[in-house]
């Protein structure tokens, strides 16, 4: 796309929107980019050092150390004393894998601003980067005391934990992420998945409900609706008293019925074997026929 002549306001515009979005799109961006730069840089005036430094975290993300490189260099020329152009160099050095250097610009950094949590999070991803988990796990638990409405580090903590196998620890970050948004359907379909990976039909029964109440804030939400269905699968299966074992055994047929009808909506109009595949597995649970369940009552039970 370098050498496509490209209209300046409407590349602009989409520098604009990708900025206030925001959407992870670092190979338009660095396209976009670098055309705007190129081709319209002295027309851009302030604007200009904005979509450099976008250009240039777009150009790391897509390890284009050449055009990043090159970012850099405008923009330390134009801001030689600038704390944030410091940090842009620190994660240069971190995509050349050179973390002792770019922990020392780090420090300095934090010498003079201490509460800087953006930077604070920079060395937590050079522990990570390292494979130091139980280190970054320290550092973000440290973090978390001074900056505890920090969604992303909550989020962050909660995979280190999995990634450890310590999901009672997982599970008090999910919890921690719903009453901070508890409109977030991803937050109630992970904190699900990590409460039936602990098991048992009390954890399971608290599994379903927050499965079904991740689909009743996203009825899209295809993992939420399959977890939902092997959750009550399982109590259907596993519980002795009758009136769990047919409730759940409903709900698992409504889940299936569910399941099956968005499959075949999405393979009506090409040949796929999948939807017998999907059949066999869930025939393979021996549920009870399908029942109609109205949606409410999922989210009630």
């Amino acid at each position: 796309m370098a050498d496509e002549v490209i209209d300046l306001e409407v590349a602009r515009q989409k520098m604009r929107q990708w900025r206030e979005e925001p959407l992870r799109n670092s190979e338009e961006v660095t396209d976009f980019g670098e055309c705007l730069i190129l081709e319209h840089g002295n027309k851009l005036g302030d604007e200009l050092w904005t979509i450099y430094e976008q250009v240039f975290l777009a150009s790391i993300d897509c390890r284009k150390m050449d055009l990043a490189t090159m970012c850099l260099r405008e923009l330390k020329t134009q801001f030689p004393d600038s704390v944030r152009v410091q940090k842009l160099n620190a994660m240069r050095l971190e995509a050349f894998d050179k973390y002792q250097e770019a922990e020392e610009i780090y420090d300095k950094i934090l010498e003079a601003e201490p509460a800087n949590a953006v930077v604070r999070k920079r060395l937590i991803a050079i522990l990570k980067a390292q494979n130091k988990i139980p280190e970054a796990v320290k550092e973000l638990n440290e973090y978390l005391k001074k900056f505890m409405g920090d969604q992303e580090a909550w989020t962050e903590l909660a995979e280190l934990y999995i990634s450890q196998q310590e999901h009672k620890k997982a599970k008090f970050c999910l919890e921690e992420l719903i009453l901070v948004n508890p409109h977030n359907h991803l937050f109630h379909q992970r904190y699900a998945e990590i409460l039936y990976t602990l098991g048992g039909n009390e954890n399971m029964e608290k599994s379903r409900k927050y499965f079904a109440q991740a689909l009743k804030l996203d009825n899209n939400n295809m993992r939420a609706l399959f977890g939902f269905f092997m959750a009550s699968a399982h109590l259907a299966n596993s519980c002795k008293d009758a009136k769990i074992k047919k409730e759940n055994s409903k709900f698992a047929g409504w889940a299936a019925t569910q399941i099956n009808d968005r499959y075949q909506r999405t393979c009506q109009e090409q040949e796929n074997d999948s939807m017998s595949e999907l059949e066999n597995m869930l025939d393979s649970l021996q549920l009870a026929a399908p029942q109609n369940i109205p949606p409410q009552r999922l989210t009630e039970s």
